[in-house]
């Protein structure tokens, strides 16, 4: 593997033996019992307050080279403003107690997943834009390698999630920069740090202990989540495992609306001639057209086919596009 010396990522072809991808573009599906005693474990109510993590034994911090994979480029890069919508899968038996990219222990039943090029470890927030469900994980694995998933999640998140059964689920990934800048600079320095003393957002405020009033919700498996008035963002709530800060299995309930559609975006541009030669390029595989968006100060313009009707279809129409040369295409959800 190319990614770099020293590191593996875990495909076929690899010294290691591939993954067992879940859900549609699965290397080996499988059906999948309700495991109802562990989403119950989640339920009551849970005090928030600062957490210690470390470096420690657990791994350490990687970010990693550009590495190939299936003839498509990924470039690993601190991304703090990273907030992307796309289709989640999970990973469980097939990796479960193996090492992870940056050298910690895979467990399919803690807080954990794979992303093709954020900062390991990380934070990030995933919300489940069909049941409005949403966890905070570790980042701390590479991966999926499979066209059109943006991330690859434990059998635990899966559960919190509501998609385990199903296989995948339409995500919004959001990286905690504060959060995840103080879990790196433990792996980094490899010695405990106030995780609390990150502050929240980025600015460094002080730490806020009042803790987080926790509600049942209607379904045992999930907590609805209040937040004292006049906070600057809550402070999580985790433990430190093996030097390494695990977030705690709570699942919060967020309102969701609009159609949750799904497109395969060929590519973004700054100038629309561009993004029209690309739009007919891809039209005879599916109907696609030209959308505008703001990133900042800049205006893009986005190429996208769609609305797809299910993920399968957005898989096959994907694998063309990419079939075609369009190598950058990814599934996103709108």
């Amino acid at each position: 593997m190319s990614a770099e010396q020293g590191e593996t990522v875990r495909v076929v072809g690899t010294e290691r033996r591939p993954r067992r991808r879940f859900g549609h573009g699965a290397v080996e599906p499988v059906v999948l019992a309700v495991l109802v005693l562990a989403l119950a474990a989640c339920a009551g109510p849970s005090q928030r307050g600062p957490a210690t993590v470390s470096g420690g034994s657990g791994g350490g911090y990687k970010i990693g080279k550009p590495y190939q994979v299936g003839g498509i480029w990924y470039y690993p890069a601190e991304n703090y403003s990273y907030d992307e919508t796309g289709i989640a899968s999970w990973y469980g038996p097939g990796f479960h107690k193996e090492r992870t990219a940056n050298g910690e222990i895979f467990d399919q039943n803690e807080m954990s997943a794979a992303h093709k090029t954020l900062p390991m470890p990380s934070l990030v927030r995933v919300t489940n834009l069909d049941n409005g469900r949403s966890i905070v994980v570790r980042v701390n694995d590479r991966g999926p390698f499979v066209n059109g998933r943006i991330l690859d999640m434990s059998r635990r998140c899966a559960e919190l999630l509501g998609y385990e059964r199903v296989g995948t689920a339409k995500v919004r990934v959001q990286i905690l920069a504060a959060e995840s800048r103080a879990i790196a600079a433990a792996a980094r320095n490899k010695s405990s740090t106030a995780y609390a003393a990150a502050g929240y957002g980025g600015g460094g405020a002080s730490v806020v202990t009042t803790p987080i009033v926790t509600t049942p919700a209607p379904s045992a498996a999930i907590t609805v989540e209040t937040l004292p008035p006049k906070t600057t963002g809550p402070v999580l709530s985790g433990s430190t495992v093996d030097g390494r800060f695990l977030p705690a299995p709570e699942v919060a309930q967020h309102s969701v609306s609009g159609a949750r559609r799904i497109y395969v975006q060929a590519g973004a541009f700054s100038q629309y001639n561009r993004a029209s030669l690309l739009r007919d390029k891809v039209a005879a595989i599916a109907p696609a057209a030209i959308s505008e968006t703001q990133v900042g100060q800049t205006k893009l313009f986005r190429v996208r086919l769609g609305p797809i009707e299910s993920v399968s279809r957005a898989d096959e129409i994907l694998s063309q596009v990419v079939g075609a040369g369009t190598t950058e295409a990814r599934l996103v959800v709108d």
